[in-house]
């Protein structure tokens, strides 16, 4: 599935600013808090990536991991939309309500039933062995699968060039294709930009993306 995510050489987006501060307000920060400590099935990029559209787009970066982590806890069943939405409407109109007290055997439910999650997962197998070496010539697969992708859409059927080899890493895309499951070789791969955008590229330019074995295949 082509994401909203994958904004890599689309047009009509406002210039990137520039911006040093890892957080603009407190809350910011806790919500990567709540995201570290709250797993999310089939990894954090997918569920933030499977948010709607027009609420990917309209919210910021933290916006978004609360956003995806509410319907983690949600579709797993650690909080009902109801109390959601009725802690929502008790501080949408009082903002300085106290928060409540801390349910000590909640927490050790929701803990328990993480650490029954993690046991329980599936075994990956080992992991493969790299089909690439650097300095070799690999072209990006032409896909549009049903599920979640990694995969950019500018640079599909593209070729360029190995230029490392990272350690085989979790395949993240919702519905693995083919045969390509659990961990798999991970490949920063450089692609020259008259390759990726013809003769509109700026000159020398290239770009580097990191990309999942599956992603790719000899030029």
């Amino acid at each position: 599935m082509d994401g909203v995510h994958d904004m890599g050489g689309m047009h009509g987006f406002d210039p990137i600013e520039r911006d040093e501060l890892s957080y603009h307000e407190a809350w910011e920060l806790r919500v990567h808090g709540i995201s570290s400590a709250v797993a999310a099935p089939g990894g954090s990029r997918f569920s933030l990536e499977s948010l709607e559209p027009a609420q990917y787009l309209g919210s910021s970066y933290y916006e978004r991991w609360l956003h995806a982590r509410i319907d983690t806890l949600i579709a797993n069943g650690t909080i009902r939309r109801e109390e959601l939405e009725a802690a929502v409407a008790k501080y949408r109109e009082d903002a300085d309500a106290e928060m409540p007290e801390g349910d000590p055997e909640r927490y050790a439910r929701t803990r328990k039933a993480m650490l029954e999650a993690k046991k329980n997962r599936p075994d990956p197998g080992l992991p493969s062995v790299a089909r690439f070496s650097v300095g070799d010539r690999v072209r990006a697969r032409t896909i549009h699968p049903d599920g979640h992708t990694r995969l950019p859409r500018y640079v599909r059927g593209r070729a360029g060039e190995v230029i490392s080899v990272y350690r085989p890493q979790g395949f993240q895309d919702d519905a693995p294709m083919s045969d390509h499951e659990g961990p798999q070789p991970v490949y920063a791969v450089r692609f020259e930009g008259a390759e990726l955008w013809g003769d509109a590229a700026h000159v020398n330019s290239s770009v580097v993306l990191d990309m999942w074995e599956a992603y790719v295949e000899p030029a």
